[in-house]
């Protein structure tokens, strides 16, 4: 079987946007490593940002990391990350959570393929599509 997880990119906020969708999902952050220690030119203030971290839990699993500050990295509409959710309720209460600081992009509606669902871009920028089937 194969699986695709998303690699999300960040500035030097990492570690607080894995905060931040823990809270969201749940689950652990794992296999955590910093800057630290390796043979990197960075600048020393950046040594302590993630270079690798995951987030595992039930029904989710995110790969993450800070870019290098040399990285060019730029938001944008590309991606966007599908949650399938078991009812309303969820949806409504997930969309709640990472729409803080962020922007609804689709409020929470009942859908013509007999869904519930919603679209956000949280406050780090990434896209998220909410999806809870009617049936």
């Amino acid at each position: 079987m194969t699986t695709v997880k998303p690699y999300l990119t960040f500035r030097g906020e990492c570690q607080e946007a894995l905060n931040f969708y823990q809270d969201c999902f749940g689950g652990d952050i794992i296999n955590k490593e910093t800057y630290e220690g390796k043979e990197i030119d960075i600048p020393g203030s950046y040594r302590n940002k993630l270079q690798h971290a995951e987030l595992k839990g039930k029904g989710i699993h995110l790969m993450a990391y800070d870019a290098s500050p040399d990285t060019p990295v730029q938001q944008g509409n590309t991606v966007q990350l599908g949650v399938d959710l078991d009812s309303k309720e969820e949806v409504s209460e997930l969309f709640k959570k990472l729409s803080a600081e962020g922007q609804s992009l689709a409020d929470p509606q009942e859908t013509s393929w007999n869904a519930f669902y919603a679209r956000v871009r949280d406050k780090y920028g990434v896209n998220w599509m909410l999806n809870a089937d009617l049936n």
